[in-house]
C-alpha cells in the first residue's frame, strides 16, 4: 500500500502491524476487513494471514511486520504519520516487546508525528507505564457511542504529548462527555454500503462541547454511500481545528 493518506487529519499511514478483530459496534462495518480481504486477493504479502470468521476475516489475522520498522527513517521530509490504519497496536495478540519497539522507532524519528489509535483502551492503560512515551506521539481512543465513554478514562491516565477522541464512526450522541485531559477530538459519519445514519444535532452537540472545554475540534465527514459524499461542512463552514502538544510527565 502506499504511504500517503487520503485520511483528512494525518498525511500518511504506516502499519508495523496488521489485521484486528471486531470489538464493540463501530468495528461492525470497518473498511480495513474489507480491504483486507481484497489485498489478500491481490497476493499482498501482508495480507495471507486470516482471521477468526466471527471476528476478523481473510487477510485480517494479527500480524506482525518487523521488516515495516525501518519505513520511517526512509522518510526524509517531517510528515504526520497514522500508526496502523490496518490494525490495533494494543491488540491482546501483539507482545509488550514489540509495542516497545515501535514506539521506539517514533522515538529515533523525532522530525515526524506519529498519531496512534485504539479501541482497546483498558490494554493501552495498563501498558502505559511500561512504555517509554515520546514527545511526538499523540494518543487516541475511538468512542462510537455513550457506551464506550470508559475509554476516555483510560486514556486520560496515558502520558502522551496529545490525548485525542475519535467519534468516528458516531452513532449516536455522546452528551456530557468529559474532555478533561482531552486535546482534540475527530467527529465524523459512517461510510460505504448499509452505513448507519449520524444526526447532525450529535456532531453540533461534540463541536459545543469542545468549545467549552478547549478541546481542538476536527469534522472529518458526514458520510454516506462514498466517505467524502456528504461532504466536510457542518453549519456552513469546514472544522479542522488541531491540537496543541502538552509537555510529556509521567503519571505516578
Amino acid at each position: 500500500m502506499a504511504d500517503k493518506s487520503a485520511i483528512e487529519w494525518t498525511e500518511a499511514t504506516w502499519n508495523p502491524t496488521t489485521g484486528c478483530d471486531r470489538i464493540s459496534s463501530g468495528c461492525d462495518h470497518c473498511y480495513a476487513l474489507t480491504l483486507a480481504k481484497r489485498l489478500k486477493a491481490m497476493g499482498s504479502p501482508k495480507y495471507q494471514v486470516d482471521g477468526d470468521p466471527r471476528t476478523s476475516g481473510p487477510g485480517f489475522g494479527v500480524a506482525i511486520h518487523a521488516d515495516a520498522l525501518d519505513v520511517p527513517y526512509r522518510w526524509r521530509e517531517p510528515r504526520t504519520v497514522f500508526v496502523n490504519s490496518m490494525s490495533d497496536l494494543f491488540h491482546a495478540r501483539v507482545p509488550l516487546a514489540y509495542v516497545r519497539r515501535v514506539f521506539e522507532v517514533m522515538r529515533k524519528t523525532p522530525r515526524h508525528t506519529y498519531q496512534v489509535l485504539t479501541k482497546r483502551a483498558a490494554r493501552l492503560a495498563r501498558l502505559a507505564p511500561e512504555i517509554d512515551w515520546p514527545a511526538n506521539v499523540w494518543m487516541g481512543v475511538s468512542v462510537e457511542d455513550a457506551s464506550q465513554t470508559a475509554r476516555v478514562d483510560h486514556l486520560r491516565t496515558v502520558p502522551a504529548a496529545v490525548r485525542f477522541v475519535s467519534a468516528e464512526p458516531l452513532l449516536g450522541p455522546l452528551p456530557g462527555l468529559d474532555l478533561d485531559g482531552v486535546d482534540w477530538l475527530i467527529a465524523g459519519g459512517e461510510s460505504g454500503a448499509g452505513c448507519r445514519n449520524m444526526s447532525a444535532d450529535w456532531v453540533r452537540d461534540l463541536r459545543d462541547q469542545c468549545q467549552v472545554a478547549g478541546t481542538a475540534f476536527f469534522f472529518k465527514q458526514w458520510g454516506g454511500r462514498t466517505p467524502k459524499a456528504g461532504g466536510r461542512a457542518l453549519d456552513g463552514r469546514t472544522w479542522d481545528e488541531m491540537p496543541v502538544r502538552r509537555t510529556v510527565t509521567v503519571a505516578g
